[in-house]
């Protein structure tokens, strides 16, 4: 039987909390760790009503993209909305979590499934994380360095793009002495000892930090390792903002409208003027992404499909992309997919229901 801390492990394996940005709430909200989760109810927001579906449905969790508690709870007393919908939870030990900005932020997160939804090709961020990335460097005695670069790399380093296992290795020799009070892996305590040594150098990203040096620490078969960690100013792929990719063909620009309009099921689709030229490159950004409009403009995209722009910020489009709006719901409500997919491969035993309950607060007319 699964537990509610496996669930929430795996969940935040994948899209680690650290990648959320500072105002936002992720993670597991409400719930015990050790309680049994067999039905999972997928949703974008947590509402009574879905509170009440999860009871129905028999579920114990519910997986959200948005946090019902998001600035903080001071009180439980069933003033509004969220407050109820939180007692709710707690009545019928329903756990509560949510996959949100770091679920946005990560590679083959919700922003990579919209543009998947509108079948764009050569897929990567649009504004790739930047200082995140670090080098790890440690001297491994010759016999054990393929040992602890493994361990190294099963805890998450040497990924570059699509390729893993990396890393770089040089031959040397290191000199060591140790006290009276060392027990040493090799030499003896009080003599210089030099010994054939493989320096390894591996990338990591800086949340990977602390598992890889915990790694690196086990498998290393000195009583100190020596290792040393840079910060870098590359670009990390893994992680950023938007997401920005091509169609296989060019397409016109009201037909590509209407295709948004019908995958994302959009009650209206606010946009800028239509500048006569076919889509090719397109970018996105899940719910909030105005602050993203220079950088897709910067790409050379043709339509920049996100939501909440505000009137003014339609005028920085300026005629060299056509900006999209489908609203905040219909463009993050594939993170139920996202969810899904994620769930049924590693716990193909769970019952994983779709919110049948529509948590948009706008209506259209």
């Amino acid at each position: 039987m699964t537990t509610l801390k496996e669930v929430v492990s795996y969940l935040n394996g994948k899209a680690p909390l650290a990648l959320q940005e500072s105002y936002d709430n992720a993670g597991l909200l409400t719930g015990d760790g050790n309680a049994k989760i067999t039905t999972v109810l997928l949703t974008v927001d947590v509402t009574e009503a879905v509170v009440q579906e999860a009871v129905t449905l028999g579920a114990e969790l519910i997986v959200a993209h948005h946090p019902i508690i998001f600035k903080g709870l001071k009180k439980l007393t069933g003033d509004n909305y969220v407050e109820r919908t939180v007692l709710a939870a707690l009545r019928n030990n329903i756990a509560l979590y949510a996959g949100h900005t770091n679920f946005d932020a990560v590679e083959g997160g919700v922003n990579t499934y919209i543009a998947q939804k509108l079948s764009l090709t050569n897929i990567h961020m649009l504004a790739p994380a930047k200082g995140m990335l670090r080098k790890l460097v440690t001297f491994v005695p010759a016999d054990h360095a393929a040992a602890v670069r493994q361990a190294m790399w099963d805890a998450g380093a040497g990924v570059i793009g699509n390729y893993d296992e990396t890393s770089f290795n040089l031959t040397g020799e290191g000199t060591f002495r140790g006290n009276e009070e060392t027990h040493p892996f090799v030499g003896e305590p009080g003599n210089l000892h030099f010994e054939k040594e493989v320096r390894i150098e591996t990338i990591l990203p800086s949340f990977r930090e602390h598992e890889v040096v915990e790694a690196l620490l086990q498998a290393h078969p000195y009583e100190e390792p020596a290792w040393d960690i840079y910060s870098l100013e590359n670009d990390y792929p893994g992680a950023g903002m938007g997401a920005i990719g091509t169609l296989e063909a060019p397409v016109e620009e009201m037909s590509f409208l209407r295709q948004v309009k019908e995958i994302f099921q959009a009650g209206c689709i606010r946009h800028t003027s239509l500048r006569g030229k076919p889509v090719k490159k397109v970018a996105v950004c899940g719910g909030t992404g105005s602050f993203l409009l220079k950088e897709a403009l910067r790409q050379g995209a043709d339509v920049f499909l996100s939501a909440d722009f505000k009137y003014h910020e339609f005028f920085d489009a300026d005629g060299k992309t056509v900006i999209v709006d489908i609203g905040h719901y219909e463009s993050e409500q594939v993170a139920k997919e996202l969810f899904y997919d994620l769930l049924s491969k590693k716990f193909p035993n769970f019952a994983l229901h779709f919110s049948q309950t529509v948590t948009n607060p706008i209506n259209y007319f």
